[in-house]
């Protein structure tokens, strides 16, 4: 297929990715994507052309049994080349917390050291 095709996210909303996928010139495309999580597929994908804008909106529905703790990651593929044309990843779960304190953390450490930089700035341009 190549690198002239882009899926690009547009939401997450009521358990239903939405995507569009678009390709570099104008022929008689039809792209045959197939999503998998942890290698199975996922069931219900739904492609539809828009001819006005020349793209391909996509629609991916989030199997409730797919949800769990940690990073679940969705790959979407194209189906004759299998080659990957894009990912998401749906994160929840005592994981997420864990991941957010850790950036808490490294975001208090640099802001001490934003801190302390400036307040030497400071002293330094006082004193010249």
């Amino acid at each position: 297929m190549g690198q002239d095709v882009t899926l690009t996210k547009l939401r997450l909303i009521e358990g239903v990715w939405h995507g569009v996928l678009k390709r570099a010139g104008r022929d008689n495309w039809q792209p045959e994507i197939e999503v998998t999580h942890l290698d199975q597929p996922v069931e219900g994908v739904e492609v539809e052309e828009d001819r006005v804008e020349e793209c391909w909106y996509v629609r991916v529905p989030i199997p409730a049994e797919r949800i769990s703790d940690g990073v679940q990651t969705f790959l979407v593929r194209d189906r004759q080349s299998a080659a990957v044309l894009g990912s998401f990843a749906i994160v929840a779960g005592d994981a997420l917390a864990e991941d957010i304190r850790a950036e808490m953390g490294l975001l208090r450490a640099e802001l001490d050291m934003l801190k302390k930089a400036f307040r030497r700035h400071c002293v330094e341009t006082m004193d010249e």
